[in-house]
């Protein structure tokens, strides 16, 4: 997901594989060397990057970088979408009458 604040885009990726502080930092300095980038958060709890940059990057340049460093970048599938189920009536709550 990515958010654009003016001159600013911000955008959050899930980094599968990260267990320690050396990770962070391995991540991190990869995803830093990305042109246009300028700042690079990491909560290792979640397994979440957090990435300020100048514009939109590619995602390929970010999967490659988080390689680089040994990790793998997770990329929602199609598959991985939640679906819904016609005959409980839709909604997140089954029942069709959601909040």
């Amino acid at each position: 997901m990515s958010t654009s604040t003016g001159a600013t885009t911000v955008t959050g990726y899930t980094v599968k594989g990260m267990t320690c502080g050396h990770c962070v930092s391995a991540v991190s300095a990869e995803i830093g060397r990305i042109g246009g980038v300028s700042e690079v958060g990491v909560d290792l709890a979640e397994g979440l990057v957090t990435v300020v940059s100048e514009a939109p990057l590619a995602e390929e340049s970010v999967a490659a970088a988080v390689e680089e460093a040994g990790y793998e970048l997770v990329r929602p599938t199609p598959a991985a979408l939640p679906t819904v189920d016609a005959e409980q009536g839709g909604g997140c709550c089954g029942g069709g009458g959601c909040h």
